[in-house]
Parts: structure tokens; sequence; C-alpha cells
């Protein structure tokens, strides 16, 4: 991927820059792997909005990713590579052997025409699936799963891999892109290589209808709302939130821990991604 720059014909394209998509080899995606997309614009089922600054947007279709990879020993074959409104990264179309499509996520270097294959018998090279325990040491992985058979939930946007750093017993260590050290069953499955469009980072958006069309609405700071609608408000001339900042409902929000305890995925971690001080 390529970063084009737009020329500043009106203000709102002074500084855009948009993606040259020349690795996209087809603008038509497959029927059989579409359904549609329900809007809500943050709202639960009773009405309420419960994720704010969401509403709007281009209509999308929802292509069906395979995360899982279960379909072991049998070959498939990349046809085309696509771009995907719902994710960063670039999508690539599968015939398998057996007749069955599927869209995968699209390592860096993984090509038209390329074969890849998922399993414990596959080889080690981008775009096959494996079992962490049979991946050699040091590899580049991504699309990992937490618990086997469930799919791959970690490492899964545009530029970003882990590496496999230790071996031991049930458990194998591997390096997430936050820095975090985490151990992981050794027969869950991730697939080798970097994610693709790694540039996407360096995108400038430009302009607030592009924020528009990405269904994402304004976001107004607490400090600049009155006393009455947000914990940060009031005062005279420009303050600061007076105190822990807290949600507009009071609740700690920047830096307040909300990992589960409870839960045995925190005691798997070796290294978390922010350093004790």
């Amino acid at each position: 991927m390529a970063i084009r720059k737009i020329n500043p014909t009106s203000p709102g394209q002074r500084g855009m820059t948009k993606s040259d998509y020349q690795e996209i080899t087809t603008s038509t995606p497959e029927k059989s792997l579409l359904k549609p997309i329900k809007k809500h614009a943050g709202r639960n089922n009773t009405g309420r909005i419960t994720c704010r600054h969401k509403g709007g947007g281009s209509k999308q279709a929802y292509r069906m990713i395979d995360f899982k990879r279960e379909k072991f020993g049998i070959p498939a074959t990349v046809k085309t590579i696509e771009y995907d409104p719902n994710r960063n990264v670039r999508i690539s179309l599968v015939f398998y052997a057996d007749g069955e499509k599927r869209y995968i996520l699209t390592p860096e270097g993984l090509n038209v025409g390329d074969v890849i294959v998922s399993g414990p018998d596959a080889q080690i090279q981008t775009g096959n699936a494996l079992p962490l325990e049979l991946i050699p040491l040091g590899s580049i992985i991504h699309n990992i799963e937490l618990e086997p058979g469930r799919g791959g939930i970690m490492v899964r946007s545009a530029g970003n891999s882990a590496q496999l750093m230790a071996k031991e017993g049930n458990y194998v260590t591997i390096k997430l892109p936050s820095s975090e050290m985490r151990m992981i069953r050794k027969n869950c499955l991730a697939t080798i290589g970097s994610l693709g469009n790694a540039e996407y980072k360096n995108l400038k958006i430009g302009k607030a209808g592009r924020k528009r069309h990405l269904g994402i609405k304004p976001t107004v700071r607490g400090v600049t709302m009155n006393p009455c609608d947000h914990p940060h408000g009031g005062g005279e001339g420009k303050t600061g939130p007076g105190g822990n900042p807290k949600t507009p409902w009071g609740k700690p929000a920047l830096g307040a821990k909300t990992r589960n305890k409870k839960k045995l995925s925190s005691k798997l971690i070796v290294r978390r991604r922010k350093k004790s001080r």
C-alpha cells in the first residue's frame, strides 16, 4: 500500500491523504459471503444511547471473515484481494479445493494465485494457519485464538503482528503488538505472517465529513460543557476537570482499572503492556 496526497483544491482537502488501493484486484465482493448490517446509532434495545458519538455513516454490507480456519488439510487458492469497509486490513477471497469460498485477512506478501492451507501438517509460510505448538520460536503471527476452536480474536488490524517467544508445558508465550507478554494454550491456532496495509496509521482524515461517512459523530469535551451536563463543566475561563476525571455519569475515567481479576485470562499475563512505576 502507498499513500497519495490530495491536491488542496479546497480547505477540507488541504493535508488530506488517501490510499492508492494498488493492491486491490476487484471492486465487486462475493455476494454469497455478504450479510446486511443493521445500524443502531449506539442505542440498546430500549432506545437509550449506551455508546455515544455513533450514528449515520455510509451504508455497508458485512463480509463474513473466516477467523477459525478449521478446514484442515484442504488447500485454498487466493483469487482476489479486496477492500473491506468494516476493517482497516485488506481481505482475500480464497477458493478451496472442495469448491467452498471464504474470506480471510490478507497478510503482507500474500498475492493472487498463492496457495494456503491450515492444519497441523501445513508448512511454515505466509497465510498458513497452524497450532501454536508447531510454529517455530521467533515466528511472526497474527489472528491468534485465545480458546481452541473459537477463532482468532487477537492481532487482526492493519500492520499488526505478534511474535512467538517461548514454549513450556501446555502453554506458549507470545509478545503482542502492545508489548504485552501472555501465555496461550499450545493447541490454539494462529496464522503465519504480519498483516498488510501497514501504512493505514499514516493516513490523514483531512475533514470532518470523512469522519461522518465512517459513522462517527462529533465529540464534545466535558470541560466545555455546563455543570448540569458534565462533572467537568462550569467555571470561569478554561479550567481542568477539578479532581479525578469522570464520565458524564460520575464514574472514573482515564486510567481506572477495568480488568476482571477473577477471570483466568488475567493470570496468564507474563508482562503487562504498561510498565509498573
